[in-house]
């Protein structure tokens, strides 16, 4: 639903057309036209992986296109640079706000400028007084608020005088308040003829700020127009898959809710707060796979590193089969019984320059299976040899460096240090991320393999369909909360979605 160019809102500004980019074979654009007028507000939307960074780098002249065209005012870029983007009136204003702590306003602002100091500051403070925002220049940039280093962020480009403004995840990190003046903020450059792309996971906010709305899904846009021909049922509509039916009714097998009555849980979590997420109550059984839905930054994997002694616990409790586990220390954490595989696995998940018999073992050294001062070595490759042939881990020894491994292997040495401890809770961060069909359906066997054995899991995954195929129950987290609970019948793509992005489906969401 292209909107006719004689009906938006203002000149044109900028345009992109036929937009294509690839890295080897994953094609990540398809084709890709967008427009953007003055004074107009265009909200871009999509699920993770649908393509929105890939698209803002090469506006931003980061990446070179395969094929398509950029252009500003009419005029094509015929150079990808990211001076020449700026030099053409584009800024970026990242969604985590890059300010050097230890200088001030005006000292962050003005940075790489070649001009006139004094003239620079003099046009600092015509800007902020046209517009009406007051911020002192000589404050040190670690004492503003997230909302305040923003609008350091949108002056730096305002200063730079740019006329394309990108807004990625703006109010992520803001309080009410703070919401409320970044929208006044935007309503102030709206006025003055400056277009913005604002990159958002909130579709409330897409009908408050907004007056172009585009869906990408998988590389293409779905939907586009302006905002008043839409109802958030209908974007939601546009980020699914068109064949969504045929997908879920094919991967539907025991569609049955499991019957925990009289069991006790596994783990529970009682109005748990931290950094990122609020109140979070849930509780996971014996053998359930527990799926964690949701959009990147809902305070997932927030949840996940703070129940794994990694970040500090700002409220509520943590129970291990009803032992109370709240603020222990990893190691401790490790020790009770509880694991973690995280999203990234290259930093954060495994030793690259160490063997694979080092980095499936790891979790458990010291102990007395390895030794407390000498490693067992003979028990260590054991150990190894286990989870190499259960989970036909390909490697040529288990003296091979674990970085030279394919993606998939790597991942699955990661599940097997997690399950090297034995452990009555793993939590599974994106266990699927960035390898291939086949090592995904390895990892799939050993997620069940995870249940038949009666280990609780928790599946945090922004992959509706791994949600759909794997789950149990299903939880949704919503800017730090708990949006909803879904039992095996009620989970579905449109569900997780309608609930991923703030808009419920009837009674398909239990409050």
């Amino acid at each position: 639903m292209k909107q006719p160019e004689a009906a938006r809102s203002g000149k044109a500004l900028f345009s992109v057309s036929g937009i294509f980019k690839s890295f080897g074979p994953n094609a990540v654009l398809k084709g890709i036209d967008l427009s953007l007028g003055e004074g107009e507000v265009l909200a871009l939307i999509g699920g993770n992986g649908a393509g929105k960074s890939t698209l803002m780098k090469i506006i931003m002249g980061i990446y070179q296109p395969d094929d398509g065209s950029v252009a500003v005012a009419g005029e094509k870029l015929s150079v990808f640079k990211p001076s020449v983007s700026l030099a053409k009136g584009i800024y970026m204003v990242p969604q985590e706000p890059m300010l050097f702590p230890n200088m001030t306003v005006e000292e962050n602002i003005l940075i790489g400028f070649r001009e006139n100091t004094g003239v620079l500051r003099k046009r600092l403070l015509q800007t902020m007084d046209e517009i009406g925002w007051h911020l002192d220049p000589g404050r040190k940039a670690m004492s503003l608020s997230i909302a305040e280093q923003q609008l350091v962020e949108i002056l730096r480009g305002l200063l730079r005088q740019a006329r394309i403004l990108i807004l990625d995840e703006p109010t992520s990190a803001l309080t009410f308040d703070e919401v409320e003046s970044l929208f006044k903020i935007v309503e102030d450059l709206k006025r003055k003829g400056i277009g913005i792309i604002y990159i958002t996971h909130r579709l409330a906010e897409v009908f408050q700020i907004a007056t172009q709305v585009a869906i990408m899904r998988d590389g293409v846009i779905t939907l586009e127009g302006r905002v008043s021909e839409f109802t958030r049922e209908m974007l939601v509509k546009g980020l699914l898959p068109p064949n969504m039916d045929e997908l879920e009714e094919a991967g539907k097998k025991d569609s049955s809710d499991l019957d925990y009555t009289g069991l006790e849980p596994v783990f529970e979590l009682k109005g748990y707060s931290g950094y990122g997420f609020k109140d979070i109550n849930l509780k996971i059984y014996p053998g359930e796979i527990l799926g964690v839905a949701g959009v990147v930054g809902a305070g997932r994997t927030e949840l996940a590193v703070t129940v794994f002694g990694k970040d500090k616990v700002l409220g509520g409790k943590a129970f291990l089969d009803g032992r109370d586990v709240t603020g222990l220390s990893t190691r401790e954490v490790l020790k009770a019984g509880i694991n973690y595989v995280p999203e990234d696995r290259r930093v954060n998940g495994m030793f690259g320059i160490s063997d694979v018999a080092a980095n499936i073992t790891s979790a458990l050294i010291p102990g007395k299976s390895l030794g407390r001062v000498f490693l067992n070595r003979r028990t260590e490759w054991e150990i190894t040899r286990k989870y190499v042939d259960d989970f036909r881990i390909k490697i040529t020894g288990q003296d091979q460096m674990a970085g030279s491994l394919s993606g998939g292997n790597q991942q699955k040495i990661v599940i097997g240090r997690s399950l090297a401890t034995n452990p009555r809770l793993v939590i599974l961060d994106e266990p699927t991320r960035g390898i291939d069909a086949a090592a995904r359906g390895d990892v799939y066997a050993i997620i069940h393999e995870l249940k038949k054995q009666g280990v609780a899991v928790m599946l945090i995954s922004s992959d509706m369909e791994e949600i759909v195929e794997l789950s149990d129950r299903a939880v949704i987290v919503f800017q730090g909360r708990l949006k909803g609970e879904l039992g095996k019948e009620e989970i579905s793509q449109a569900s997780l979605m309608a609930a991923s992005f703030g808009v419920t489906e009837g009674k398909q969401v239990k409050a």
